[in-house]
Formats: C-alpha cells, structure tokens, sequence
C-alpha cells in the first residue's frame, strides 16, 4: 500500500510539473518571436515526453500486479526465502542461490510467464533493476500471448 502512495503521490507532483511547463510552453509560443516560439516548442516536447513515460510506466506495474495477483490466486508467487543482514538487507549470497535456481526454471521453461515473473522477483532482489524490468516484460508479453494466442 506504501508502494502505491508513493507512486500515486510521485506521479501527482510529476502531472503538476508537466502542466507547469505546457502552460509555459504556450505562454512563450504565444509571444509570437522567432526565438520564444522555438523555446515554447521545445519546453512543450518535455511535457509530452514525460506524459507518455508516465503512462508505459503506469501501465508497465498496473500488468504487473495483475500478473502477481494472478499468480498468488495460484499459489505460485515466490517465496520470501532470502536471508537478511541485521540491516534488513538481502544476503548477496542467499540472493545469488535463489536467482540460480529462479534462472534455471526459467531455462527449463521459457515460454511460461510465470517462470519469467519469478525471474523478474530475483533480478529484484539482486538489485539488478534493468534486468528486473526485461524479465518483468518478457513475462506480460508471453502472459498476453498465451491469453490471445494469435489465430492462424
């Protein structure tokens, strides 16, 4: 629940600031001169691009949380098995056991999401972020196409 304050909270402050800039962009555009209209084009692209992260973004965790409430309706989300330091944090060590064995069942089964969701938890838990977000996708890809395989 913390999580998604954070994020609703995040992405609130994020809307406000592109709102900021476009009404900026338009205010500069609407000076009228070769020079504040190119500015006001260009402070308008940031706005848009931002927009359009947001929303991969939001819809990137809305997929997967439903793919984890899916699999936790099957009983299948991973564990939390991991060893922890007196700090809380991971034990690299317990971390680099359960990824060993999360890769292996993702090589024995590579085109069942859900091997690929708990991939995506170790990569996590590794802290390895860019390869979290790859297996992450890879598992919303294939559970996308196994619930609409395509017809031939």
């Amino acid at each position: 629940m913390r999580a998604k304050l954070s994020y609703a909270l995040t992405a609130a402050v994020l809307v406000f600031y592109f709102v900021l800039a476009g009404s900026r962009g338009v205010m500069l555009i609407r000076s009228g001169t070769l020079l504040t209209v190119t500015f006001g084009v260009a402070v308008l692209i940031l706005p848009v691009i931002g927009v359009w992260f947001l929303w991969k973004n939001t819809q990137f965790v809305r997929r997967a949380n439903q793919l984890a409430a899916e699999l936790d309706a099957e009983g299948g989300l991973p564990v939390d098995e991991l060893k922890r330091m007196p700090s809380g944090r991971v034990d690299r060590d317990s971390a680099d056991e359960v990824f060993a064995r999360r890769k292996a069942e993702t090589e024995a089964a590579p085109d069942d999401w859900r091997t690929w969701f708990r991939l995506a938890v170790a990569y996590h838990d590794a802290r390895d972020t860019p390869r979290a977000r790859k297996a992450m996708q890879r598992a919303i890809s294939l559970h996308g196409a196994a619930r609409h395989p395509a017809s031939s």
